[in-house]
């Protein structure tokens, strides 16, 4: 039986081992319809892969289901890649005043959601950048009533599209690329390398609405939330826009995961140790055949960012 596939050619929607440039250029080149999220899903798994192999949490637990199990070692947790185990979707959420399904989920036996990423992506019309703070506000103060103590981060990315691509539009054939035909509305980056006002705009308002500490802060606010723009010709495509966010940003994708990991650590593990047994991350061994390459039958991503091994 022939098996459909995805634009990035595996099984359709099941989530696949891929890093952040292999997820972020797959955006960022994409030339189909967005309505079924085939643009954002590889940024989904990896968020998924990231929060088993950085974050120590069981692929179990998590939505969509990362190709990974886990095993029992002289020492600890061994890491195994196994594609066959891997899943696609996304899980429902109870939420104070709807349900809503979540992009990536972690949720404990017994306890339920803990730790959930949303992530939201924009190509083009600029313009409706301020209309997207109505729901992303939304989202999250619905969850919050529900789940209090749940860490839920916010992902938002964009096509830093520069406009000297505009420029060449205004001479551009009808049968021109995407990028030549490239309305001023879609344009993120001017010539000068600065964000338009419409980004600033919006990365000022993202900012308000992070850093969320304990579970009786403003439910509306998210633990973390992270901003990017995704480069979109040549070799380039794929990686993050370094001249925004700024350095002192409390947006930037390097920052994000830890916030996400510290937060639940105070909730869940350090607040609850009762709880320990079934909260705590796990830690793998160094010598997990997931990262020496042993029973991989596709080549390992090169990961930007560091696995959460067992000390010894």
């Amino acid at each position: 039986m022939n098996c459909r596939t995805d634009a990035i050619g595996n099984e359709f929607g099941v989530c696949r081992w891929v890093n952040r440039l292999e997820a972020l250029r797959h955006f960022s080149l994409y030339t189909g319809t967005t309505t079924s999220q085939q643009h954002i899903k590889p940024l989904h798994w990896y968020l998924a892969c990231r929060l088993v192999i950085e974050g120590g949490f069981h692929p179990d637990e998590i939505r969509p289901r990362p190709p990974f199990v886990v095993k029992e070692g002289r020492y600890g947790h061994r890491l195994h890649f196994d594609p066959s185990t891997a899943q696609g979707g996304e899980r429902t959420v109870l939420g104070g005043l709807k349900t809503k399904s979540v992009d990536v989920v972690v949720a404990k036996d017994g306890i339920g959601p803990v730790l959930a990423i949303s992530c939201k992506s924009m190509s083009g019309a600029l313009r409706n950048l301020t209309n997207r703070m109505e729901e992303t506000i939304g989202e999250c103060t619905n969850l919050h009533i529900t789940y209090p103590a749940m860490v839920f981060g916010y992902m938002f990315v964009m096509r830093a599209n520069r406009a000297v691509s505009a420029a060449a539009s205004l001479a551009a054939p009808s049968d021109a690329s995407a990028e030549q035909q490239l309305r001023d509305n879609d344009i993120a980056i001017e010539v000068g390398g600065a964000p338009v006002e419409s980004i600033l705009r919006f990365h000022s308002a993202l900012s308000q609405i992070t850093g969320r500490r304990g579970i009786r802060d403003d439910g509306s606010r998210y633990e973390a939330v992270a901003l990017g723009l995704a480069e979109t010709s040549g070799e380039s495509a794929g990686t993050l826009f370094q001249g925004f966010p700024p350095p002192d940003s409390p947006l930037l994708f390097e920052s994000f995961f830890q916030q996400l990991y510290l937060r639940y650590e105070e909730r869940f593990v350090i607040s609850a140790p009762d709880l320990a047994t079934v909260t705590r991350r796990l830690e793998w061994e160094k010598d997990s055949p997931a990262f020496q390459g042993s029973d991989l039958v596709h080549t390992a991503p090169l990961l930007d960012y560091e696995p959460r091994l067992a000390v010894g």
